[in-house]
């Protein structure tokens, strides 16, 4: 039996034509016929002509991504061949001396649309964000296991209600093992040569945000004798690069005890012992107003929130937030200090980003200029072609006199 034939409006014909892999749900995605999550179609225009062979995913607001041209065949060979050229990039492009933990497979920037494969050590994390790859699942695993002899491959489901979630799910196993041998609930990675501790099964999250290594790599270089202040510290990977680095003392603010305590055991891991450090379990905003009560000075401020979060006093998101952090850090950072920023928010543009951080530095009365501007690192390639495979923004910017 052949691909179902589904035709597509004007405008997914133009981004189509524009290299763009995603087709979005709208009154021409409505009246196609009915199919299963992972069955092959045929994009066509309205006169019929073939435009691309997509993986079917209905009910979502991506409908289907494109695969291939006209018979295109989804199997293991396939399968085989997008992991040697992703591996292929990583050979030749991905600086990883002292690490074990990055990404192997980045969705549409690897040609496999919807999906992620990420190496902690001898495992493999797989991640499906296209419920079209669940029934092709086995066929990767085995592709995987084959080509790669890691010890064991776990998947991460992510699900529906992550922003609701993520204040409540530290302990909850949203991974599973697919293959192999199952990893300990702490597993010690290495990322810049320094060791990190994941977990693949508890949370929806495992830890370490990969793809902040480079950053991560690069501040080292610059804290050397500084007092740092990492707010959002989440696990407290920012932290122990900034104490790695030489800084005199850094502080970490995060809401969630469980995490504090996860940065506490990443220092040690590392034989930085904590206690020369501080640990702050609370609301950012909250803890920056206290630390402007103590007259507390920083030669270093680094944000890197999650895209939104809640805590029992406030509610924070990147629009209107970043400005409100930023408002309120600056009194805080010394005069040629560095306010560091990042995120990951993918609907927020670099431009819109800038225009967060100006709002805030005016707020404040501030001047700061940037002098760097990065995003992710090249294990995580995008096509020019799929602008929203470009999501991290990560800003490093001195602060002038007043």
């Amino acid at each position: 039996m052949g691909a179902l034939r589904c035709v597509v409006g004007p405008e997914s014909v133009r981004m189509l034509e524009l290299g763009h892999p995603w087709i979005i749900a709208d009154a021409y995605t409505k009246k196609w016929p009915a199919g299963s999550a992972g069955d092959l179609v045929e994009l066509v225009d309205a006169s019929g002509r073939f435009l691309a062979t997509a993986l079917l995913d209905p009910g979502e607001r991506i409908v289907a991504r494109v695969l291939g041209g006209k018979g295109f065949r989804l199997g293991e060979r396939w399968l085989a061949q997008r992991l040697e050229d992703a591996l292929e990039l990583r050979r030749s492009h991905v600086p990883l001396e002292e690490t074990d933990a990055y990404r192997l497979v980045n969705g549409e920037g690897d040609g496999l649309p919807g999906i992620t494969v990420d190496r902690y050590g001898d495992y493999l994390m797989v991640q499906l964000y296209c419920g079209g790859w669940r029934p092709h699942l086995p066929e990767l695993t085995r592709v995987l296991a084959g080509a790669l002899k890691p010890a064991g491959i776990y998947e991460k489901t992510r699900p529906r209600n992550t922003r609701e979630l993520e204040a409540v799910s530290d302990t909850k196993r949203y991974g599973r093992l697919l293959a192999g041998a199952a990893a300990p609930p702490r597993l010690a990675v290495r990322e810049n040569g320094l060791t990190f501790l994941v977990e693949l099964e508890r949370g929806l999250n495992t830890g370490l945000f990969l793809d902040q290594r480079a950053n991560r790599g690069q501040l080292m270089a610059r804290t050397a004798g500084k007092r740092v202040l990492n707010l959002f510290a989440y696990t407290g990977a920012f932290s122990v690069a900034a104490a790695a680095g030489g800084a005199s003392r850094v502080t970490s603010v995060d809401a969630s005890p469980t995490y504090t305590d996860w940065a506490k055991a990443h220092f040690e891991a590392n034989r930085l012992n904590p206690k020369r450090h501080e640990f702050i379990v609370g609301d950012c905003m909250d803890t920056l107003a206290e630390l402007a009560r103590r007259q507390e000075r920083f030669d270093i401020v680094l944000m890197d929130p999650p895209s939104f979060s809640t805590t029992s006093k406030s509610r924070f998101t990147t629009r209107g937030g970043t400005s409100d952090l930023v408002a309120a850090s600056l009194p805080l950072l010394a005069e040629g200090g560095l306010l560091i920023t990042s995120s990951n928010h993918q609907k927020v543009d670099v431009a819109d980003y800038l225009k967060e951080l100006r709002r805030g530095a005016l707020q404040a009365g501030s001047t700061v200029r940037v002098i760097s501007l990065a995003g992710q690192p090249e294990d995580f390639p995008y096509p020019v072609t799929f602008p929203e495979g470009r999501y991290l923004k990560y800003v490093v910017s001195v602060k002038g006199k007043t």
